[in-house]
């Protein structure tokens, strides 16, 4: 499975760059289905052309012109029909399997159903806040690894924070005086191995097992999940489960799209969400190794 690359280097840059990302997509948004010529979409951001394409180029490993098609409200069904594959055949066709699911990337540990009763009564759950290629947000970790990520470009801080901190009224929530918390975050969304402590009922576990499935730059539907971890009609559940996802883009609920293509919803926000979507479609049809000169002379 293809995994994130930090588009940015340093946490401050990659937060810079979504700022200018969330900006586009409002900018996008409005000119409706027209398509922006990059110094018009500049010109919006109060941005010289050059600088935008550089920044842009820089998060997306394409250019702005191009970027725009993965923008697009029209994209996640098309995303759809091209790229979209089944649990079923992803396993037939060897892209990941149970037995060594994302062994390169994530390693995760389940709480038992009676710990998970408790309300993470006797767990201690270190929280930090970082920037991250999507905007600022939430992590929390137990000292099995990471537990929560929650983005909180649209929610805001306090509400992610709260927003996790509730699911487990019982815990003991501390800082992150040692930085451990921010590490980890930075190691998992820069590539790098992740170790995650999955904090969940035993259904909502299994639907989080089944997401990690899901590779890169493909897509699924709520009702495929069903069928893979159930039954058909279990779509419900399994959106409700999808949506109580603790640790965000790790877990990629954002590639669980409704049966007809649309986006259907993100507990983050959809902004986040099709960013996300575009993001990864941008970096596997460029290959993840950055922009290409051909891109990067678009205009």
């Amino acid at each position: 499975m293809n995994t994130p690359q930090n588009p940015g280097g340093d946490p401050a840059d990659s937060l810079y760059h979504y700022q200018i990302i969330a900006r586009a997509i409002r900018a996008i948004d409005d000119a409706g289905s027209a398509p922006l010529p990059l110094a018009d979409l500049a010109h919006s951001l109060h941005m010289s052309p050059a600088h935008f394409q550089r920044v842009f180029s820089q998060w997306a490993g394409v250019s702005p012109k191009r970027y725009q098609q993965y923008l697009t409200l029209g994209q996640a069904k098309a995303m759809l029909a091209e790229h979209g594959k089944t649990l079923a055949a992803t396993n037939e066709l060897g892209l990941s399997s149970q037995s060594r699911l994302h062994d390169l990337f994530l390693r995760w540990e389940a709480m038992s159903p009676g710990e998970y009763a408790r309300g993470g009564e006797c767990l201690t759950i270190a929280c930090a806040q970082c920037d991250t290629p999507f905007g600022p947000a939430i992590a929390m970790a137990t000292d099995k690894g990471l537990c929560g990520l929650a983005f909180a470009a649209e929610t805001g801080i306090d509400a992610a924070r709260d927003d996790l901190t509730s699911r487990w009224p019982r815990a003991t929530f501390t800082g992150d005086p040692d930085g451990r918390v921010a590490a980890l975050t930075a190691q998992a969304m820069d590539g790098g191995r992740a170790q995650l402590h999955l904090i969940g009922a035993p259904f909502q576990i299994k639907v989080w097992e089944a997401l990690m499935q899901i590779p890169s730059g493909t897509v699924t539907t709520y009702s495929d999940i069903a069928a893979h971890v159930c039954t058909p009609r279990a779509s419900r559940a399994v959106g409700t489960a999808v949506g109580r996802n603790p640790v965000s883009f790790l877990i990629p609920c954002h590639r669980v799209l409704r049966k007809d293509g649309a986006l259907g919803g993100y507990h983050w926000g959809l902004p986040v969400k099709r960013a996300m979507l575009a993001w990864e479609s941008a970096r596997r049809d460029a290959g993840s190794d950055g922009p290409k000169a051909a891109d990067l002379a678009e205009q």
